[in-house]
């Protein structure tokens, strides 16, 4: 059961994507903090280990080596966040731009709210 919840992580980090062109740091790491349970290091090692190509090996080398990658989480994200920014990239290029920027804008105020008000009570 909780590889679900690192498929779910995966298709909603490829839905924004290819929706929005972000995935890593606002989706992925509060994702695996308030609904996988990692620490925010684990949940920042895991992350660059899904987007390692473009970030860069060194940084994912050294969270590995403080023990806060789970690699098995990263590839079951990857895989299933390659699947679903193809797909949400396809229908992203038929929306009108403006309401993909509101729902952008939105979407990033809920996340950085939700943050502010539980970043003192999950440690």
């Amino acid at each position: 059961m909780e590889s679900m919840k690192f498929v779910v992580i995966g298709i909603m980090a490829g839905i924004f994507s290819g929706l929005f062109g972000i995935g890593g740091g606002i989706i992925i790491v509060p994702a695996l903090i308030y609904f996988a349970g990692f620490s925010q290091l684990s949940a920042v090692g895991t992350s660059l280990t899904v987007m390692l190509p473009p970030i860069g090996l060194a940084a994912v080398i050294e969270y590995y080596r403080q023990e806060h990658v789970d690699l098995r989480a990263a590839l079951i994200i990857a895989l299933f966040m390659l699947t679903a920014a193809g797909l949400s990239a396809h229908y992203a290029n038929r929306f009108n731009p403006s309401h993909l920027r509101f729902a952008f804008g939105l979407f990033i105020a809920i996340v950085g709210i939700y943050m502010i008000f539980t970043s003192f009570s999950r440690g």
